[in-house]
């Protein structure tokens, strides 16, 4: 897939989102809340601005429109837009209203409280014709267009008319997320993706059953007079209905949901680029479907990159042929760690065989996933297993032991190594945090000098007491010596 071609006109309601992570130790003695000791602070664009940015990690070019306030927030928000090549920053300056800014603080890899900041003014005429305005002078660029209504007031009746008849005009397709109950207002939409609740009120009829998912689209599209509506429904996947032809639906691979700040975002960007590139709505379904779950196993508002995307789309071939995920390369991983330092991601990699997977190893590996925004596991080969623990090890094959791996809601990633240490991985792929065991020394950890003369740094998490595989299996023994003896 190469989306390179594709330029999206995204407008919509743009915000900062700002996650402040912190670790909580204790409960304040001032009132029954919980003492967040703040740490790290990362800010990336929300709203229709991560519907942009997910445009640009898949390989399209994005115009973005919205409102942005004259203060801080918009300033460091104008700031991050400038960074990202392929983006051109179209956004509207009003005094009539702050930046939307959403701060997220996060704590133990969880949501503890959001705080917004906005303003619930109503939309100016001057912003309106500023909108309309910066419409026109972009809309000649656009291969397709995304309304992305957050109903923070961009998305106002005056602006949806004019973006989609001037699309209209050029034969150029408007896919919108909706946020109104009102799908009138969208009229002329060649696709629209509400989520089943949104549908639900949009039209006042069940969606419990895909039957009446069909039928409330057929309303739904009726009502705004759209080519198709394409409903997403959680972990049931989601339902495609166009006019002139038959529902048909994808199921969700089954995994763990990390997070779901910013997967519609992800799903209509991610439809937009495939329907742009000339794929079938059912097949940009597909992309779509696979790009959500990408995101949803990543913490906040994330990003999927073309090369995930892909990696989902096999696994999910994989999954319904009843095979396992592959695993990544050596050049595949160092091509996707590379993707993710170029997005201004810190990339975590920690190593072991995980035979029989624990408590322990879920410790580590969710230490060492709130230690970075990435986190890449090496696993040893069967070979390199048996000759650091012995011939009757592994009890898992490599297959299955990445099978199990790629399963953990905190791995992003997944490459094995046959030498006796990842020390050529880890210099092949030079993480910004390298993690270990609290039981090794630092001088004992392999490449940690590697890491840390590039700059990275080493985290030696702690371990739970009296986990381990060979404690494991010495049970496991014990047990079937005990049920002989009974017999």
């Amino acid at each position: 897939m190469d989306f390179s071609s594709i330029t999206v006109l995204c407008i919509g309601d743009v915000m900062l989102d700002r996650f402040v992570y912190g670790e909580m130790e204790r409960i304040s003695p001032e009132a029954p809340v919980p003492v967040l000791r703040l740490g790290r602070t990362r800010e990336m664009p929300g709203g229709v601005g991560n519907v942009a940015n997910n445009i640009l990690s898949l390989g399209g070019r994005a115009i973005l429109i919205g409102l942005v306030g004259r203060d801080a927030p918009g300033a460091a928000l104008r700031a991050l837009l400038s960074a990202r090549p392929g983006l051109t920053d179209a956004l509207v300056d009003t005094d009539a209203r702050p930046t939307i800014c959403k701060t997220r603080f996060i704590a133990a890899n969880q949501q503890v409280v959001r705080a917004d900041e906005e303003s619930r003014l109503p939309v100016q005429e001057p912003e309106v014709h500023a909108l309309i305005a910066a419409i026109d002078a972009h809309i000649d660029a656009a291969t397709i267009v995304v309304l992305s209504d957050y109903a923070k007031g961009a998305c106002a009746d005056p602006v949806i008319r004019h973006a989609i008849a001037r699309a209209g005009a050029r034969s150029v397709p408007v896919f919108v997320d909706p946020k109104s109950r009102d799908f009138s207002r969208y009229r002329g939409a060649a696709c629209i993706t509400p989520n089943a609740r949104e549908l639900a009120q949009a039209t006042g009829l069940p969606v419990d059953s895909d039957a009446e998912i069909e039928q409330a689209a057929h309303a739904a599209m009726m009502q705004a007079d759209a080519r198709a509506i394409l409903a997403t429904r959680s972990e049931k996947g989601m339902a495609l209905v166009e006019r002139d032809g038959a529902a048909q639906t994808v199921p969700a691979r089954a995994r763990e949901v990390f997070d779901v700040s910013g997967a519609g975002d992800t799903v209509i960007a991610t439809l937009a680029l495939a329907a742009g590139s000339g794929m079938t709505l059912a097949q940009a379904m597909h992309v779509a479907n696979a790009a959500a779950g990408v995101v949803v196993g990543k913490l906040g508002t994330a990003t999927a990159d073309i090369a995930e995307v892909l990696a989902e789309l096999d696994a999910q071939d994989h999954a319904h042929a009843g095979g396992a995920p592959v695993l990544l390369s050596r050049e595949q991983a160092a091509e996707q760690v590379a993707r993710w330092k170029a997005q201004g991601l810190r990339v975590g990699f920690t190593n072991g065989c995980f035979d029989l997977l624990h408590p322990g190893h879920v410790g580590l590996l969710a230490a060492a996933r709130a230690a970075c925004d990435r986190l890449i596991v090496a696993l040893n080969t069967d070979a390199s297993v048996t000759r650091l623990k012995g011939p009757e090890r592994p009890v898992n094959t490599l297959r299955d032991r990445a099978t199990v791996m790629t399963a953990i809601r905190h791995v992003d990633a997944v490459v094995a190594f046959d030498e006796d240490t990842p020390l050529d991985l880890i210099r092949l792929l030079l993480p910004d945090v390298l993690v270990k065991g609290a039981d090794y020394r630092p001088d004992q950890v392999m490449g940690a000098d590697v890491v840390q003369a590039a700059g990275g740094r080493l985290l030696l998490a702690r371990l739970e007491d009296g986990q381990s595989t060979t404690r494991t299996l010495g049970r496991i023994r014990a047990a079937g010596t005990a049920g002989t003896r009974d017999q």
